[in-house]
Formats: structure tokens, sequence, C-alpha cells
């Protein structure tokens, strides 16, 4: 099964998650994780997303508009600041395109009980080509 989906210019990216040393960060948002040690898990995730756009299109710069990302946050019903991880996400790629208006991008930062294989994470990108 393949992470991506065209449609004319757009490319849709799904279930990109943590991962170091080839091994999804798997645990829960307000248990195993703050929102200070989870910013490491968002920027992996953020880093994961590019690595898989820039292997689905050849070459960023074929990228006119990242227009959004939606981000699954494994947490705790205690956990509140799903929000603040995903600015982690926003704030990573808005940087690699330069903090100009194509790394710009709407989000969604959604609570979840699980995700699969225990995931931290997971997120999902809607991306306009040139």
């Amino acid at each position: 099964m393949r992470f991506y989906f065209f449609s004319g210019n757009v490319v849709y990216l799904s279930g990109i998650v943590p991962v170091r040393n080839k091994k999804v960060i798997a645990g829960k948002f307000g248990k195993n994780f703050n929102l200070e040690n989870g910013k490491e898990i968002a920027e992996l995730c953020a880093l994961q997303l590019i690595s898989n756009l820039k292997k689905t299109i050849g070459d960023l710069d074929k990228v006119k508009q990242i227009v959004k990302i939606e981000g699954f946050i494994n947490s705790t019903a205690e956990f509140t600041e799903q929000s603040k991880v995903m600015n982690v996400v926003s704030d990573f790629v808005a940087t690699i395109f330069d903090n100009n208006e194509k790394g710009k991008h709407s989000r969604t930062a959604i609570d979840v009980i699980s995700l699969p294989i225990g995931a931290a994470m997971e997120i999902s990108a809607i991306v306009e080509l040139y």
C-alpha cells in the first residue's frame, strides 16, 4: 500500500508516523510524553513528512503550497496541548520552505485514544504542486 495519492496537481500524503532507528515511536502524550519531550517526536514526524514528499515528487521545488496538515495525537484525556504539538510540526515545515508563503498551511490537531502500532502521533498532508 502506498502512502500517497495524486489528483491533478495535488498530492495527498497519509499515514506518517514518527520513526527513529527504523522503529515507530509508540506511546501517549500525557502519559509517556509531555509537550517538552514530545517536541522531538513532532519534529521526527515532520521530517518524515518532508522526506516522503520529496521521495514522491522528486524535488521540493515542485511544491507550490503546503495546503493542509492534519495531526492525530495519541493522548490521554487529561492532555490538552494537541495544538501545541502540531505547532512544532507546522513550524518545522515552514522552516523547510524558508518561512515563505508556500510553507504556510492550515492544520488540524485531533486527540485520539489510540493509533496503529501504538504510534505517538500520525500526520497527513495535502500539497499543491506546480
